[in-house]
């Protein structure tokens, strides 16, 4: 009798809400959306990833080159984000040996020969 009293009651409680089926769709404007995506697009696919290893050793070993001193070395390029990061790699764990951090660059497509003839590669850890 309880289970009937209670079923009954949700179901009146979920009608009085109205059909949720019976509500407005919204338009999406798909034009606008291709836009934006092409946009993004493009604007990602004009821009890549360089970098150089900061030059940290583990144990504190080695001094590191900090994101400001080496974008120096990429004077004359446009420069949209600087950050340091791990390349993900494998590294032997001894005192001295490299850390595997880098100081990655997002530099415009067109710039990528001139960072390579800067000692600079392009970041492909991702």
């Amino acid at each position: 009798m309880k289970k009937w009293i209670l079923t009954l009651t949700l179901i009146l409680l979920g009608c009085t809400s109205g059909n949720c089926r019976s509500q407005k769709e919204q338009k999406v404007d798909e034009k606008k959306i291709n836009e934006a995506a092409a946009q993004i697009s493009s604007n990602s696919q004009s821009r890549v990833k360089v970098y150089k290893y900061d030059g940290s050793q583990q144990c504190g070993m080695g001094k590191s080159v900090s994101l400001s001193e080496m974008q120096k070395e990429l004077a004359g390029l446009a420069v949209y984000s600087a950050d340091n990061r791990p390349d993900g790699l494998m590294h032997i764990q001894v005192c001295g040996s490299p850390t595997g951090r880098a100081n990655v660059y997002e530099i415009d497509a067109t710039s990528l020969e001139a960072a390579k003839k800067k000692g600079f590669k392009e970041w492909t850890f991702e």
